[in-house]
Parts: C-alpha cells; sequence; structure tokens
C-alpha cells in the first residue's frame, strides 16, 4: 500500500517532538487536525504507531520500523524537487555536508572551493559536529554525506572505499618552547607539560588516551579543553600549551615556523578518513558532484 506523504511527515515529527502538541507547533497545524493525520496513517498502516501517555506520544515497536522508511520517504522527495528545479533552471540543487572539526577546517574549504568553482550554481550547508550525532544527522536526512574517521559499515551507513585519505596526528608545540631544544625527548617529558585538547569523548582524545597508556601512562594534565581549532592553535602558539594534531590542520603554522611536531614516535598515530552515505536511497546529485570532486582531492594530494 502507498503511504501519504504529508502524513508521513507528520508521523517523523510527532516522533521527532515526542508530543502532539510540540509537532503541531513545528508544524503550524492546529492539533485536532495533526491528531487525524495520524490516525489515518494509523487506519492505512493496519496498526497503532504511538502509545499515547499523558506526558506525550512514545512509538510503538510498529511505529519504530515504519519510521526510517518516512523518513527516506521524505528525503527522496525533497531529493526529486531539488533535481527536477536544477533541469527547470529554477534552483541549481544543494548540497548538505558534515564533517569532524579536522577535516572542515582543513580539507572541506579546498573542497568546496573546487566544487563551487566547477559548478558555482551550487548551495552547500555544512554540519560540524563529533561522529556520533554526525551519524545520526545521516540516518535522519539532515545531511546526505559525512567526512569522517573510518569506522565500521552499519546497516544504515556505509563508507566510501573510494573516497578514503590518510593522515598522521602528532604532539605539537609552538616554534620556541624548551621541549623542542632537549636532545633526547621523553614520552614522560610530554606528559607532565601543560596540555591544551579536546573533550573526552571525542575521537581524538581516545586515540591519544590508548597512546599514552600503551606507554604505561594516564593522560596528561589537560589544562584547557575546547572543541575550538582556532583556539587550540591561539593555546599552542601563543600560551606555550602542548597539543595533538593532524598534520594538515597545523601545516600553516608550521610553514610559518609557528608551531612543530615534537619528536616523539610513540605519540604519532596515522589514521584513515573516508566519506559517508546511507546504505539506501538515492544521493542527490550535488553530491555526486561533491564526491567527485573529492576522490579527485584525495587521490591527488600530496
Amino acid at each position: 500500500m502507498a503511504y501519504d506523504l504529508t502524513q508521513m511527515e507528520h508521523f517523523s515529527v510527532v516522533a521527532e517532538a515526542g508530543s502532539l502538541g510540540r509537532a503541531a507547533i513545528d508544524l503550524h497545524l492546529t492539533q485536532p487536525a495533526l491528531s487525524r493525520s495520524i490516525r489515518r496513517l494509523e487506519e492505512s498502516v493496519g496498526a497503532a504507531l504511538f502509545e499515547r501517555h499523558t506526558k506525550g506520544m512514545v512509538l510503538t515497536d510498529i511505529g519504530r520500523a515504519l519510521l526510517p522508511h518516512a523518513r527516506q520517504m521524505q528525503h527522496d522527495a525533497r531529493v526529486a524537487r531539488e533535481e527536477i528545479d536544477a533541469l527547470r533552471g529554477v534552483a541549481k540543487g544543494t548540497v548538505r555536508i558534515g564533517a569532524i572539526a579536522s577535516i572542515s577546517s582543513v580539507l572541506l574549504p579546498e573542497l568546496l572551493s573546487r566544487v563551487l568553482t566547477r559548478w558555482p550554481g551550487l548551495h552547500v550547508q555544512v554540519v560540524e559536529d563529533v561522529w556520533n550525532n554526525l551519524a545520526q544527522s545521516l540516518i535522519k536526512g539532515e545531511v546526505d554525506l559525512v567526512l569522517s574517521v573510518e569506522v565500521p559499515d552499519t546497516e544504515e551507513i556505509v563508507s566510501l572505499k573510494d573516497c578514503q585519505w590518510k593522515d598522521s596526528s602528532s604532539v605539537v608545540a609552538a616554534a620556541a618552547h624548551p621541549l623542542l631544544q632537549k636532545r633526547r625527548l621523553s614520552v614522560a617529558d610530554i606528559h607532565h607539560a601543560p596540555w591544551a585538547f579536546l573533550p573526552k569523548g571525542t575521537e581524538p582524545y581516545s586515540t591519544l588516551q590508548q597512546l599514552f597508556a600503551a606507554q604505561g601512562l594516564g593522560m596528561p594534565p589537560i589544562v584547557v579543553e575546547t572543541r575550538s581549532v582556532l583556539v587550540l592553535k591561539s593555546l599552542v602558539t601563543n600560551a606555550g600549551f602542548l597539543s595533538w594534531m593532524p598534520e594538515p590542520m597545523y601545516r600553516p603554522e608550521r610553514k610559518a615556523d609557528d608551531m612543530h611536531a615534537l619528536p616523539v614516535p610513540q605519540l604519532t598515530n596515522t589514521r584513515t578518513l573516508t566519506a559517508f552515505r546511507r546504505r539506501t536511497g538515492v544521493l542527490p546529485g550535488p553530491s555526486v558532484k561533491l564526491l567527485e570532486a573529492l576522490r579527485r582531492l584525495v587521490h591527488h594530494s600530496p
């Protein structure tokens, strides 16, 4: 049986909001009208989609099974509208992309510059976040591509093996930092110095923690925590802190002789980065164009 797209949209919003009242506000509908729409969808499905409580609406097992399909229907409908508008000359399409901080601050600017130079009519929406949040945005159809560290594929998300590249992360310090002057630098020297770094729970934090643990040490003293790449760089170059970054992130500072990697191979790590997409559904044309540019960029990078 074919389902009504509007009803599926209403169902998705109610599931996200957790109540008819909040969903009605988001959809600019009256609550009775929204309630009727949900009941019609339940009649089409032949089962209840929500358990109705005084404090809100909770998905039933059938509702949870239907939700990803409802989201996929909305995504495919949006993609179809954009493709048709592009063919009619009304619009050129939108790229919706998510990326972790180290990619959004380094590779993404060059990538988008190439894409928009070749296809100047495109519009780009960028979301920067940690992997777990980006994965949920991808599943929900809020973004169509995510650039992040390689992780195993899931039932809903797959990595694109032909859009992979590597970078290497090291401990970094300002060019004038006294540790750069030491002839023999140990992991213990690094461990005792004050650090500025990403907060616990991020992928770089977990990786660095594992590297120190392999040396029989806990994490060094993180004096300043921040997710801001600009703040981290400033704290390293201007305030004498140590940090840990992928080489592309501090390449401009290295070339300007403001920041350098410390020669401690035990704390150097190479990782694989990749593009992710939803396993099912049509990838929008604008996102296909971005992937073409990404393949050329990562396959010809030095």
